[in-house]
């Protein structure tokens, strides 16, 4: 399971580059690399975007209207409920990235075994394998756990 670290700077490929690269490859530097970039840039946007947040919710002029009052109200409530999301898709981002470094990063946390590459691209932030989810989110559905 762990990535042993070189002292070169890895180029990281092209996303086509990874799925290209043979099974036996699996996380090794070059992913590893392709993975912390994206999460790291995943990361800026997220910091970006609640910078923006925060300068537009003390923009907000004061509004007589109780109707343009309260569209405003909603606006930012749902502004700030996509900023919760993305508060918790961060501490996700954090972990992966503290998973890269231990070497755990692409196996399921249930298994071991690999995550897989498309789901990885898909949901850089996945813990477990697919099979892993769906037994998790079965077992959910059917005790409410």
């Amino acid at each position: 399971m762990g990535a042993v670290k070189s002292k070169q700077p890895v180029k990281v490929p092209t996303e086509a580059e990874l799925l290209r690269m043979p099974v036996k490859d699996y996380m090794n530097e070059a992913q590893l690399a392709f993975f912390r970039h994206k999460l790291q840039a995943l990361r800026e946007e997220l910091m970006n975007n609640a910078g923006e947040t925060s300068e537009h919710l003390r923009e907000t002029p004061s509004v007589p209207d109780p109707a343009d009052r309260a569209t405003i109200e909603e606006e930012h409530a749902l502004e700030l409920r996509t900023r919760d999301r993305e508060r918790k898709l961060m501490k996700k981002i954090e972990q992966s990235l503290a998973r890269i470094e231990s070497g755990d990063y692409g196996y399921c946390d249930e298994t071991g075994e690999p995550i897989g590459l498309k789901r990885l691209l898909a949901r850089p932030t996945a813990t477990l394998s697919i099979e892993a989810q769906q037994r998790r989110e079965l077992k959910q559905k059917m005790y409410g756990e």
